[in-house]
């Protein structure tokens, strides 16, 4: 009896499994459409990419869908068991923890033009020209890149040659050999995240007093930069609750399985797939511009095809 009820729990854990695989993929492909019909608009439209916001804007879509394409291949290779040589999962890695950090820094980074464009009108143009722009991005990837880096030395300098032949589960918390890496890691995050704190609170009290001093058409568009601020500070704060996520795992993890895989279910949509959908939201929808040409590039391919 005790055996038979084993394996209808042991059936009933993987049906669930298999439906929350199928959940995320439904809900990876929804905002990787939305993300490419972006990416198309920002293409065809040079005002578009000529202007730094929508430079950076487009820098967090291209960004955010490699990281869900990424974690997406992880999840089914970890659902299916598939095991890989460990070299081979370094180099997957390394790509995931680089452009898990980009998106928060351009946030940022576009947070700072938002304060630059509000309360230094008269610089805008000379410091956020496309040149400049393009330097940015070269140095959002540059500080992006550091934790990674601080990452894989911390993992070299313990892992022996012949841990990279091994064949092993691919997940990024296996670059973690040792506690000390861990809190290593999570250091480097936390000072990072501290100083985008920092940035935005910043930023969010110099609009606030510009806001509060404008009148007529100034007024109306410092409150819109507000709340675009506003809104980075909260999808930075979803990417800060995603670094505290594998320390509420391991502890529940302790406790029960079933409910760690639920745990990391949800973790997984609320603080990694949802921060990754806010960027198409904000400026994406938010953006009288950028939204008429998404809609005006969307329906005229429809009209189109009317036609014929």
């Amino acid at each position: 009896m005790a055996d038979n009820n084993s394996l209808v729990g042991g059936e009933v854990l993987l049906l669930q499994n298999k439906v929350k695989v199928i959940i995320v993929q439904v809900l990876v492909m929804i905002f990787l459409c939305i993300n490419f019909l972006l990416i198309v608009t920002f293409f065809r439209k040079e005002c578009f990419y000529t202007t730094t916001r929508y430079i950076l804007f487009a820098v967090t879509l291209l960004s955010d869908s490699l990281m869900l394409v990424m974690s997406n291949v992880l999840l089914i290779l970890i659902h299916f068991r598939f095991a890989m040589q460990v070299w081979i999962c370094v180099i997957i890695s390394v790509v995931v923890l680089a452009y898990n950090i980009v998106t928060p820094v351009t946030l940022t980074v576009m947070t700072l033009e938002r304060y630059v464009a509000i309360c230094m009108p008269l610089r805008h143009a000379e410091l956020c020209s496309t040149r400049s722009t393009k330097h940015c991005i070269l140095i959002i990837h540059g500080l992006s890149s550091v934790p990674c880096i601080v990452v894989l030395s911390t993992f070299f300098a313990s892992a022996s040659l012949s841990l990279y032949k091994q064949y092993r589960i691919c997940t990024v918390e296996m670059l973690i050999l040792y506690r000390w890496q861990d809190h290593v890691r999570s250091a480097v995050h936390e000072f990072y995240f501290l100083i985008m704190v920092i940035i935005i609170l910043f930023s969010y009290v110099k609009i606030m007093k510009v806001a509060k001093a404008a009148s007529g058409q100034d007024k109306k568009s410092s409150w819109k930069g507000l709340k675009t601020v506003i809104l980075h500070g909260f999808q930075l704060l979803l990417c800060l609750i995603q670094l505290w996520t594998p320390f509420i795992e391991t502890a529940v993890l302790q406790i029960d399985l079933i409910l760690f895989i639920n745990v990391r279910f949800y973790n997984y949509i609320l603080f990694n797939l949802t921060p990754r959908c806010l960027s198409p939201l904000i400026y994406g929808l938010r953006d009288e511009k950028f939204f008429h040409a998404m809609k005006r590039f969307a329906f005229f391919g429809l009209y189109k095809r009317n036609i014929r």
